[in-house]
């Protein structure tokens, strides 16, 4: 099988983790225990999650000239990703992010953003939008750098996916909206977006008026609701033991996004992020858990 080209758009950062048995009050210093440095940053996540399931993947992203920077980088080629777009800045130090973890699987997370704030559009150039199927993206890179790519893919009839986090605190432009096809927030998300709406439902249906002819919401253990303008329909999650979430939403969108590129129908490819998430969350650290298509493949067919 030919695979169709998926160019992602988004961050790299280096991620410092502390485990711990329960997430601090606002003001509390809390005694934590493991430590471990690993490698993050949402675009990061998203591009190595795709490639592991099978996507042929070309990711642009900016870092420094450090050695967070250069060990991301030799990392992404060591997955297969297509590594000549991306952008190296003197100006800032590479993004890092820092994450603490509780014993349940929950997790806070402050980032630095570094050199992810100065990937702009002329960091974009028209070879990497050559012959793609889907351009994946999140917001933890300008957001005038995010439309302004979700523009030149719709321009040239590429699929577009966003995964709005982190979510502004006053939503997103409409001109964004207007070039996306599958949008995938997390509850909370949603209602950033439409705080008007009176539920779910309704929320649905005034962002699919906006542009977007799916939206897409995770939440967690209680599965995926899947909205598009003539149907709804629900993906329960897969029971797991989650020691870790970090990464878990990145690895929805990714994953949906090989899926679909692949030709399967929504509820299918739904079906298949929603697995591949899953087992995310049974392991530590953000890109560490992204599954292979091997691994994917044996969680549906246990589920079958």
């Amino acid at each position: 099988m030919t695979r169709a080209r998926i160019l992602v758009i988004g961050s790299t950062n280096t991620d410092m983790v502390v485990e711990m048995t329960g997430l601090p009050r606002p003001g509390e210093t809390v005694l934590g225990g493991a430590f471990r440095l690993t490698p993050g940053g949402k675009g990061a996540n998203q591009a190595v999650a795709a490639a592991r399931a099978g996507g042929q993947v070309t990711f642009i992203t900016a870092v420094g000239t450090d050695r967070f920077g250069a060990e991301s980088v030799a990392r992404f080629t060591e997955e297969g990703i297509d590594t000549r777009f991306i952008a190296t800045h003197s100006a800032a130090p590479s993004g890092v992010a820092l994450i603490l973890v509780d014993a349940q699987g929950e997790n806070m997370i402050a980032v630095a953003p570094g050199a992810n704030s100065l990937l702009d559009p002329g960091d974009l150039p028209e070879e990497a939008f050559a012959d793609v199927a889907l351009l994946l993206m999140q917001l933890e890179i300008p957001l005038d750098t995010v439309c302004a790519a979700a523009r030149r893919a719709k321009a040239a009839g590429t699929l577009v996916l966003l995964n709005p986090a982190p979510m502004p605190l006053d939503g997103l432009p409409a001109a964004l909206l207007a070039h996306v096809d599958y949008l995938i927030p997390n509850a909370g998300e949603l209602r950033t977006l439409a705080p008007d709406a009176t539920s779910m439902k309704d929320a649905a249906r005034l962002l699919l008026q906006r542009g977007p002819t799916a939206l897409i919401v995770t939440r967690g253990k209680e599965g995926v609701e899947v909205f598009t303008r003539d149907a709804h329909f629900h993906v329960p999650a897969i029971p797991v033991h989650a020691i870790d979430t970090v990464g878990a939403g990145d690895c929805f969108s990714a994953t949906l996004g090989v899926a679909l590129t692949e030709g399967q129908a929504l509820p299918d490819a739904v079906r298949f992020a929603v697995a591949a998430a899953g087992l995310s969350t049974t392991r530590l650290g953000a890109q560490a858990s992204m599954p292979t298509r091997a691994e994917i493949a044996q969680v549906l067919d246990a589920e079958d």
